[in-house]
């Protein structure tokens, strides 16, 4: 059996206010496999933010978006607007 194994941008950047999508692969994805996208802001614990297996779904919280691609290959964490206090290492992960 394969491990599944998901591949991440190692930088990305924007400006304040300026949108980013922060894509992830994950080729080997299951179609049982659920996607989990966390983040680490700097001097605090990772947090989590959100699972999806399929489609998308909005996220409130921080004025953002997750979406699984029709193939199951890939997903992204969609920042509509961030700001300087949402600068941190963002990752995903299958489960």
């Amino acid at each position: 059996m394969a491990r599944a194994q998901v591949q991440q941008e190692p930088r990305l950047e924007t400006t304040e206010g300026t949108g980013i999508n922060i894509s992830c692969s994950h080729p080997n994805k299951r179609i049982q496999d659920s996607i989990h996208f966390y983040r680490h802001l700097p001097d605090r614990a990772p947090e989590f933010l959100a699972l999806i297996a399929r489609g998308s779904k909005e996220l409130s919280d921080i004025a953002g978006q997750l979406w699984v691609s029709a193939d199951h290959r890939s997903s992204a964490l969609w920042l509509r607007q961030p700001r300087r206090g949402d600068a941190a290492v963002y990752y995903c992960a299958l489960g």
